[in-house]
């Protein structure tokens, strides 16, 4: 289970998940892409899910590159708990996407090996996705 080692403060705020993604938004290190369309939180549970799915699809050829980290931390108060009383312990933690970010890259296998791996992965998560190819710039 992906989570971070440690972190400078424990509990963090919701946010919001506006705008397109400004970084981590082109194939760097693969040929094959997985890009997000929506905004989203991807627990470490489901990147998990995709990790296997793709590298079991692969059956160990190529490899894979996780371009998402889960460092943000939910938290969650027990159920019937009266207000107040402070913020929930953390309970999970999230991965902040937004459209156009690369969650997934692979390498090392045949078109259509990537297709369905990708596919595959993206079923395992809860936005829509679309499988990118790497395009050259040097060309």
């Amino acid at each position: 289970m992906l989570m971070p080692k440690r972190v400078k403060y424990r509990k963090s705020q919701r946010g919001r998940r506006k705008g397109k993604a400004s970084r981590g938004h082109l194939v760097n290190f693969g040929d094959y892409g997985l890009k997000a369309l929506e905004p989203a939180w991807i627990t470490s549970r489901q990147i998990e899910a995709c990790r296997v799915a793709l590298s079991r699809k692969m059956k160990r050829d190529g490899k894979v590159w996780i371009r998402i980290f889960p460092d943000k931390p939910v938290s969650k108060k027990p159920l019937e708990t009266r207000m107040g009383k402070g913020k929930g312990a953390p309970e999970f933690w999230v991965a902040v996407v937004k459209p156009g970010r690369i969650l997934f890259e692979i390498n090392g296998v045949d078109r259509e090996t990537a297709y369905e791996a990708l596919q595959l992965a993206a079923h395992k998560l809860p936005i829509k996705t679309k499988i990118v190819q790497r395009i050259d710039l040097e060309s």
